[in-house]
């Protein structure tokens, strides 16, 4: 594999031992490159501007700025760019915050380096990588409180703009969800199978199918983690 097809990865921790751990993990792979290192966020939005990084793995905490306020200024400026944070603490507010500010995955520093390696991987593919027991928590309680509190299959209508958005106007469905679309995504959340979801709301297993079929139709999506995650950062969901 040429330098040129290699996924190009960028570590932001203000610990050089972290960074250099990484470092090794990453460069050992065949497919996957390390082409900067950043100890603090405004090194690394200037980094990423000038090596535009495929991957970039983001550390929260560091004593040259905030890591979630460095990934949204960093996709500002490298939109394209697959930001995974990186941290030692799964916090609630920290996943939420790394959703809204438009980070694809959150993990731990102390995941196996066989996974921190398929999250490069998945990340690079575009897919949302939100393993950790607080971040399914997180994802499920969002989407549980957007369930409408009417029964039926009455229209979701598209929301207005929330005062904890980024200020940009979240982008638009091709449709508006059905009521039972809204419980399906919900129990999607909690990590249930087709079937556990057919059984938990007395529906047939090929309903199941045919609203998630449609849920990620209308939101653009693969798979669904990435329903849940598109949801919740434009503000589909609270």
């Amino acid at each position: 594999m040429t330098e040129s097809t290699m996924i190009r990865v960028l570590l932001v921790d203000d610990q050089h031992l972290v960074r250099h751990g990484l470092r090794f993990i990453i460069n050992a792979q065949q497919d996957m490159k390390v082409v900067g290192e950043a100890g603090s966020g405004p090194e690394a939005v200037r980094l990423a501007a000038e090596l535009a990084p495929h991957v970039v793995f983001m550390d929260v905490q560091m004593e040259g700025g905030n890591g979630l306020e460095a990934t949204q200024a960093l996709l500002e400026v490298l939109p394209e760019c697959k930001v995974v944070i990186l941290t030692t603490f799964d916090q609630e507010d920290y996943v939420y915050q790394g959703i809204r500010a438009g980070a694809v995955g959150y993990l731990l520093k102390d995941a196996a380096p066989e996974e921190l390696i398929d999250t490069v991987r998945a990340a690079y593919r575009g897919e949302a990588i939100y393993r950790t027991a607080v971040a399914a928590k997180v994802i499920a309680l969002a989407v549980r409180s957007a369930a409408p509190s009417p029964q039926g299959e009455e229209s979701i209508p598209t929301p207005s703009h929330s005062s904890q958005n980024t200020g940009e106007q979240p982008e638009p469905l091709t449709d508006a969800y059905t009521g039972r679309e809204l419980e399906v995504l919900q129990q999607m959340a909690y990590g249930l199978r087709n079937e556990e979801i057919a059984r938990k709301l007395y529906i047939g297993e090929s309903t199941v199918k045919t609203h998630v079929h449609r849920i990620l139709q209308k939101l653009q999506v693969e798979d669904r983690t990435q329903a849940v995650v598109f949801a919740i950062r434009n503000g589909y969901v609270k």
